[in-house]
């Protein structure tokens, strides 16, 4: 099946670290995951990562440089 026949319904997914993914809308969430709240195309969800998703570096990393920035 190529992305253009996909007519699955997706979630928008983050974890802990505030890293975003998509994620199949009729499965269990894999653990530590979490509905971001945007349900929708494959092509939707991804545009909506891409809004969202600004700084690619996970949350404990952030925290760390700007610990580091500060001190």
């Amino acid at each position: 099946m190529g992305e253009q026949d996909d007519d699955r319904t997706y979630l928008v997914v983050h974890n802990d670290e505030q890293q975003f993914s998509i994620w199949w809308a009729d499965r269990p969430l894999p653990q530590g995951w979490y509905a971001e709240g945007t349900e929708g195309s494959r092509e939707e969800c991804l545009g909506r990562i891409e809004t969202v998703w600004t700084d690619m570096r996970p949350l404990s990393l952030r925290r760390r440089m700007e610990r580091a920035a500060a001190g």
